[in-house]
């Protein structure tokens, strides 16, 4: 029985001891990893930066202007006696519009012609008369005074038939002016005189006004703090075209593409904007003056390296920061610039180049120095690919 006894109590000692060894030991490695490296690798998603063509567009606010636009005025004096037009109809060059009382131009000319063919009567005595005298004066007919006179007569004879052409020549143009012709063709507005009205040629009010809505102008205000990047990037090319977005909540896009036609020279110094003009072609009328848009310029393609915008932290001072993964597998902060937004990611000028890793996901728990364990970050494609608003930014 003691036997036994002290069997069990020599075992349970043995047994402790060896447990006592095992912790001991394990406890020893705990300690010595804690001093080698701390906790294990942060688990981190991260990104490899490759160069990628994107095509660069610049979006900004514009307005529609017609591409030609002519106030229809009276060039005489007269009663409106009648309109030769539907409103909001399309005109020719060169239609009848409105026809002014006639009656006393029409008299006009022909009291202008009665005095022409009298002109011409008189002219006739008179060279008949000269000729006479010249034939006299060699015989001593007539003095040579009276050969002089007659000669004198039948020069302003000559001259009263060029006044009274040119007097024919204006009543006719006056006549004609009865007759308000369209300057351009185009659709033209409502009249803003009926039968009856009396209008003068020297009247503010015009009698109505012809629009020009295929090609129109889209004219472009660009801030003069951009302007310089603008301008380099339209450097060297021949053409920039032009996209129209007439909906930005739909995202409606007009279904032709214009060119950029026109830029300024100088800023504006009361708004700080430099004017751009665009010409598009509108053959179903749909976009009409005074209606505002979104042009997009399409400034060509460019290899550029791109970084998520969710990778990036601004610093207090508004600096754009990012983690990225070293080749020891430590994570190291880094301060980039950026040229503008490719919809959910930042085109990057400086501070990254192609082959970095970037840590996506997971970069909140890192400090500078501490090591990580990437993996591939994996994109949302449903959220990643939804491209951001933003009137600088790059187009795909």
């Amino acid at each position: 029985m003691k036997k036994t006894f002290f069997v069990l109590i020599l075992a349970i000692l043995i047994a402790g001891a060896g447990w006592y060894w095992w912790s001991s030991s394990h406890k020893g490695e705990d300690q010595n990893a804690q001093s080698a490296g701390g906790m294990p690798p942060q688990s981190v998603a991260v990104l490899d930066l490759t160069t990628e063509t994107i095509t660069y567009s610049h979006q900004l606010p514009g307005r529609i202007s017609p591409f030609r636009q002519s106030q229809v005025r009276p060039q005489v004096d007269g009663i409106i006696t009648e309109r030769l037009f539907e409103e909001g109809a399309d005109v020719e060059k060169g239609q009848q519009l409105y026809q002014i009382d006639d009656a006393r131009y029409e008299a006009a000319l022909n009291s202008a012609k009665a005095d022409l063919k009298s002109a011409k009567a008189n002219v006739k005595t008179v060279e008949a008369r000269t000729k006479r005298y010249e034939e006299l004066v060699k015989i001593d007919a007539v003095s040579k005074q009276e050969y002089d006179d007659a000669k004198a007569q039948f020069d302003q004879a000559k001259a009263a038939i060029a006044v009274a052409q040119a007097a024919v020549d204006l009543a006719k143009v006056n006549l004609d002016y009865t007759k308000v012709y369209a300057p351009i063709s185009g659709r033209i507005s409502r009249s803003f005189v009926t039968e009856g009205t009396l209008v003068t040629a020297n009247q503010s009010q015009n009698l109505a006004t012809i629009t020009q809505l295929d090609p129109v102008y889209i004219d472009i205000q660009q801030s003069g703090s951009e302007a310089m990047s603008l301008r380099s990037r339209m450097m060297g090319k021949d053409t920039v075209s032009v996209e129209l977005v007439l909906d930005e909540k739909t995202g409606k896009a007009y279904p032709h593409e214009g060119t950029l036609k026109f830029s300024e020279v100088t800023v504006d110094e009361t708004t700080g904007s430099i004017a751009l003009r665009a010409l598009m072609p509108n053959p179903e009328g749909i976009l009409l003056p005074g209606l505002f848009v979104r042009a997009d310029l399409n400034l060509g393609e460019a290899e550029v390296v791109l970084v998520p915008q969710r990778a990036t932290t601004r610093t207090p001072d508004g600096n754009l920061t990012v983690w990225t993964v070293d080749a020891d597998n430590k994570a190291q902060q880094r301060s980039i610039e950026v040229e503008r937004a490719y919809k959910d990611n930042w085109v990057v000028s400086s501070g990254l180049k192609a082959g970095d890793s970037v840590i996506v996901e997971g970069y909140q728990k890192v400090s500078a120095g501490a090591a990580v364990s990437p993996t591939p970050w994996k994109k949302n494609n449903k959220s990643e690919d939804t491209p951001q608003s933003n009137s600088t930014g790059a187009k795909e």
